[in-house]
């Protein structure tokens, strides 16, 4: 069934990179093929090293500058920016900004909803690396290494 979510709408959790999440779309409301959010990124974060067995990733930079490492390339990516990274795919990326950047995040297919979903649950002294690896181990997502910004100075 075709849908239109307005600017208000859509339900909003704590996402776990310094931020809230506002989900678009998601599984059931798009037959299992794909997974949208909003994503508000705090200055200095972002994700550890990870994969994706069962999903490919994408982001539209809507405001901010970020930085991605695809494998083991780092580049610049700022608002008006797209990033495909394909399932299988090593990948990470940091708000190099000094404010809040903004992001829309979208899987295909559906799925990953159910990681952001249970990280939201946990309170802040539970939500550290090992609740990344294993929450993200339940949906096929595998943790290969720190975020970012703690391996790679800002330059």
């Amino acid at each position: 069934m075709a849908f239109v979510v307005d600017p208000a709408q859509g339900t909003t959790i704590e996402g776990p990179a310094g931020g809230p999440l506002t989900f678009k779309a998601r599984g059931p409301q798009t037959a299992g093929s794909l997974t949208a959010f909003e994503n508000t990124i705090a200055p200095g974060d972002g994700p550890p090293l990870h994969c994706h067995a069962n999903e490919d990733e994408a982001w539209y930079i809507l405001e901010g500058q970020f930085r991605f490492q695809l494998d083991e390339e780092l580049r610049s990516a700022p608002a008006g920016s797209f990033v495909f990274v394909p399932r299988g795919t090593p990948h990470c990326f940091q708000n190099t900004g000094d404010t809040p950047g903004r992001i829309l995040v979208l899987f295909t297919p559906a799925g990953m909803e159910r990681f952001f979903d249970r990280f939201a649950t946990l309170a802040p002294d539970e939500a550290g690396p090992e609740a990344f690896r294993t929450i993200g181990a339940e949906v096929g997502m595998a943790i290969l290494g720190p975020p970012l910004g703690a391996r790679v100075p800002n330059l």
